[in-house]
């Protein structure tokens, strides 16, 4: 039964074709990779040299401008911070699920008016 598992060892490649070479096997000791990675602040001063040669209109790293976007803002809770589904159509706090709810309704005046100064969404409750 033994000779059955030496012959079996026998027949499968001692290489798997599909296997990845390993960095060692690839690069021997003393040979440079190809790659060399820079970073952030490398890339930044090379970004700074070359607009103080080539001054252009060319949007760069650290000078990208974009328009402002087309999808409507996205609702946050004002008590969680949470992303909220829902808004309390009396005080117009913007709320995520029923807790806070039950916690919007029992806020006296003065707090949802805070509330909504830091939204910068000013409604005189009535």
């Amino acid at each position: 039964m033994e000779r059955e598992v030496v012959e079996a060892e026998m027949v499968l490649p001692t290489e798997l074709s599909f296997k990845r070479i390993q960095a060692y096997e690839k690069y021997p000791k003393g040979q440079a990779r190809s790659r060399h990675w820079k970073h952030l602040k490398q890339i930044l001063q090379a970004e700074r040299e070359y607009q103080q040669l080539n001054p252009s209109d060319e949007p760069t790293y650290s000078s990208i401008e974009s328009p402002p976007s087309l999808r409507p803002p996205k609702k946050i809770c004002d008590i969680t911070g949470f992303e909220a589904p829902y808004s309390d159509p009396r005080t117009k706090l913007h709320y995520a699920n029923t807790e806070v709810f039950k916690q919007v309704r029992s806020l006296p005046n003065e707090h949802v008016q805070r509330y909504l100064a830091l939204r910068n969404a000013q409604v005189v409750l009535r």
